[in-house]
């Protein structure tokens, strides 16, 4: 993991977790907001998943 933006991770290699900022709590109802990263490494071994 190189970059991320709106969002905090829980580190840089291997199962990283992304949460929350608390600036997102401030979106009003109809807006959106977004998250992104940058990684480099082995796509195959990247396997996202959502949660709650």
């Amino acid at each position: 993991m190189t970059n991320a933006w709106n969002a905090d991770r829980s580190g840089n290699s291997g199962a990283v977790q992304f949460s929350n900022v608390a600036y997102n709590g401030q979106v009003p109802a109809g807006g959106y907001t977004e998250f992104g990263f940058q990684a480099t490494g082995n796509s195959r071994a990247m396997v996202p998943t959502c949660g709650t």
